[in-house]
């Protein structure tokens, strides 16, 4: 497949429309065109180049009959698109990635290495139909998620933005990325999201970011945060080719802005986590609180001391029922 064949079928047509072509054909003011094409994360295109598809003047009119009907304003429709530009702009990263290793190491593609990436994308290319369904299959489904977790809480006794937030990260991760090769630390790197994510997702929480070597996770109540850490926790303890983990959770009012979370809360648990030691679990006092009538888990009160820009915090070491463990 050659290469204006290969683009022409990931981006749905061939390149047919300057910027300026786009603003008329759509009656959208250039201005706004191109802020919402910063949105998506790509770089200003000048007035000469043949930049654009029917696909880019296709979205760019639902957009524009979005804001027309006052369904959204223009404000929200470039938060809109920032978000989804942000978010498909590391899936498609990842995507290539994975296929490029894949081809390499399942198959040896006519003219050695240097074939391998085209060999990638035109596999990627062919499975586009289905890669597209899928997408919009999952993205379907975490929305029917997100807006059942809204309802829920709007009929139910729990304070508005209040959540439990946990950090797991690897201990001396900085030395082992030193020592690793690169290949190396991407598979390590990768293993550990990829049980954390498993841990999260089953015990009903929800995986915010990745950070490396570091995962962000809430749930709606401080038993399911507990759970989730202390699976985590017992996860890569018992896993030799991951690292030992520190966790941090802290619950209370935390806000939610496009897929991140942010606040006071957050904050706690993140400073909980730096002071954990290894294969430890670090809770707050309100997430102690929570748990007071939770036979499955204990803890063991370790300081009380203050912690710039938190005021006082307290610390207490979380572990199983029953169970005697180092304390962090």
């Amino acid at each position: 497949m050659e290469t204006h064949q290969l683009e022409q079928a990931l981006l749905g047509g061939p390149r047919r429309y300057t910027r300026q072509q786009v603003a008329e054909v759509t009656g959208v003011r250039l201005e706004e065109a191109r802020r919402l094409w910063r949105a998506m994360g790509f770089p200003n295109v000048g007035d000469e180049p043949t930049a654009f598809t029917d696909a880019d003047v296709d979205a760019l009119q639902r957009l524009d009959r979005l804001v027309a009907a006052g369904e959204i304003d223009a404000d929200f429709a470039v938060r809109l698109t920032r978000a989804m530009g942000q978010t498909l702009a590391r899936l498609a990263e990842w995507q290539v990635d994975t296929f490029v290793e894949n081809v390499a190491s399942t198959s040896e593609s006519v003219g050695g290495a240097a074939a391998v990436p085209e060999a990638a994308i035109e596999r990627a290319a062919r499975l586009l139909p289905d890669l597209e369904h899928l997408l919009v299959y999952v993205w379907r489904r975490q929305l029917a998620a997100a807006a059942g977790r809204m309802l829920t809480a709007a009929d139910s006794d729990l304070a508005a933005g209040a959540l439990s937030v946990g950090f797991a990260d690897l201990v001396g991760f900085t030395r082992l990325s030193r020592r690793l090769e690169e290949e190396q630390l991407a598979q390590l790197v990768e293993g550990f999201e990829t049980r954390a994510a498993d841990v999260v997702a089953a015990s009903g929480a929800r995986l915010v970011k990745t950070l490396g070597d570091e995962v962000l996770f809430v749930a709606d109540t401080a038993v399911v945060a507990a759970e989730v850490a202390l699976q985590i926790a017992e996860t890569m303890t018992a896993d030799p080719s991951v690292p030992d983990v520190r966790v941090g959770v802290a619950s209370g009012t935390v806000l939610s802005r496009m897929g991140d979370v942010f606040g006071t809360t957050v904050n706690r648990a993140s400073r909980l986590t730096s002071l954990a030691r290894r294969g430890t679990v670090l809770v707050d006092r309100e997430t102690v609180d929570a748990l007071a009538d939770e036979p499955a888990y204990e803890v063991s009160w370790l300081w009380r001391r203050p912690v710039r820009g938190l005021g006082l915090v307290e610390a207490a070491s979380l572990r199983r029922g029953g169970v005697t463990t180092l304390d962090a």
